[in-house]
């Protein structure tokens, strides 16, 4: 009984594998003998694959350049404590809540962090101001002028690729010097010349450049570049000291602290510091790169979430065209589906060969648009110099979306076709 149950078991996966190939072959004899018709049908399922592509490599490629920006611009281990600090997702009734709740980050607070927690973690003051600067005649319009301290330079990781950061010798004795970003290097210093040693203006006071940062390029539509670090006690001096700051803080080199680490033991000093009662929220604000990435990560969620399903829409569109040529198909093949069936064809075997020309057409757009998209994405990345990247998620999505349209698309028409009366089907022109 075993050997009959087996030798039955392998006839059965004989003829199934016999009938796959039959139907892939009269399907693919379909399509090959209707060559334009079938590129025509396709287009639909190839455009919403492509465009698919493209919109995954854009919003893909959007949040690996938001992370390399705020890496360049914030510090990949750096936090930022103020008294109110946010990557961007808070109502107006919370921001008004936090600063009335929330006390003003002060000098005095940086003084006190440096004496608490100096020997383990780096701090630094942080004010910007937007002016114009001057050379000459050129002026660079709004550019940001960055008060800080010696530190800054470790805690966010600024590359300086020519010249030098500030000392603290220099932060000390408010000093005017300046380290300068690349847009103002190209705008105040046009000849090409090094602008070490070199002065501008800001706010009629000279500036004398000691160093230029490495190019940041644009974030969201805004330079980094047009801007100048100057020491917190010039920005003092030109700008007044203000009512609050902003402060930065890194885990020091060799303290074998983690940024949390850091950052708790800043929290609590700072909570010390404001007589804060256990229980109590903080009456300060902070901010870390995880939590800048995450608000990014979920923007582009919400955008993913409403931008690709809307560019699927022409996916439907396509296996629509699809159905509809499938059934023009079959009722073209009425009469060979009756001598077929007249020959013994069971309906599953009329019902595979409409069903796998459907899902063939349907695979075929699919490849065609991931490459089309690829190729697109590529060139754009190349002419643009914009940063697109296709992902494996949104490749298995096309393709696997736009096998389903296939399967979608034929089976009704296949349905039908299977159904045909072989007596009525012989009679057919």
């Amino acid at each position: 009984m075993a050997a009959v149950s087996t030798a039955g078991d392998s006839s059965a996966k004989v003829r199934l594998i016999y009938d796959l190939s039959s139907a892939l072959s009269l399907a693919w004899d379909s399509i090959h003998s209707h060559k334009l018709r079938s590129f025509l049908t396709l287009l639909g399922v190839i455009i919403g694959v492509a465009s698919v592509i493209l919109v995954g490599s854009a919003i893909d490629g959007l949040g690996l350049y938001a992370q390399q920006s705020t890496a360049k611009a914030f510090g990949s281990e750096s936090y930022l404590i103020a008294q109110v600090a946010s990557a961007g997702n808070m109502t107006r009734k919370q921001f008004f809540d936090k600063i009335k709740y929330n006390r003003q980050i002060k000098l005095a607070d940086d003084r006190y962090l440096q004496a608490a927690n100096g020997a383990n973690t780096l701090y630094s003051p942080y004010r910007q101001s937007q002016v114009d600067t001057k050379r000459n005649n050129l002026t660079s319009e709004e550019t940001s002028i960055i008060g800080v301290s010696a530190d800054m330079v470790d805690i966010r990781d600024i590359g300086v690729v020519e010249g030098r950061f500030f000392t603290p010798t220099e932060e000390q004795s408010a000093s005017f010097v300046a380290v300068i970003g690349d847009d103002l290097k190209t705008t105040l210093f046009p000849d090409g010349g090094t602008p070490l040693g070199r002065t501008f203006k800001v706010q009629n006071l000279e500036f004398t450049v000691v160093g230029v940062q490495e190019r940041l390029g644009s974030a969201f539509g805004r330079s980094q570049d047009n801007s100048a670090y100057i020491t917190i006690s010039a920005f003092n001096r030109l700008f007044g000291s203000g009512q609050g700051i902003s402060l930065f803080g890194r885990p020091r080199p060799g303290s074998g602290y983690t940024m949390q680490q850091s950052l708790d033991r800043t929290r609590v000093a700072l909570r010390n510091k404001f007589h804060q009662r256990p229980g109590e929220a903080d009456r300060f604000d902070f901010l870390t790169p995880d939590a800048i990435r995450g608000f990014i990560d979920s923007l582009l969620s919400m955008v993913a979430a409403v931008v690709v399903p809307i560019t699927m829409i022409s996916l439907v569109v396509g296996g629509i065209v699809i159905m509809n040529i499938m059934l023009v198909s079959v009722t073209e093949r009425t009469r060979e589906i009756g001598i077929r069936k007249s020959l013994g064809a069971r309906r599953s075997d009329i019902m595979w060969q409409i069903l796998i020309e459907s899902v063939i057409m349907a695979g075929a757009g699919g490849a065609l648009g991931v490459l089309i998209g690829a190729v697109l994405t590529t060139v754009l990345t190349a002419a643009f110099g914009v940063t697109l990247r296709v992902t494996p998620f949104y490749v298995f999505l096309s393709v696997f979306v736009s096998g389903a349209v296939g399967v979608a698309s034929g089976w009704y028409p296949a349905s039908k076709a299977s159904k045909l009366d072989p007596i009525v089907a012989l009679r057919s022109e």
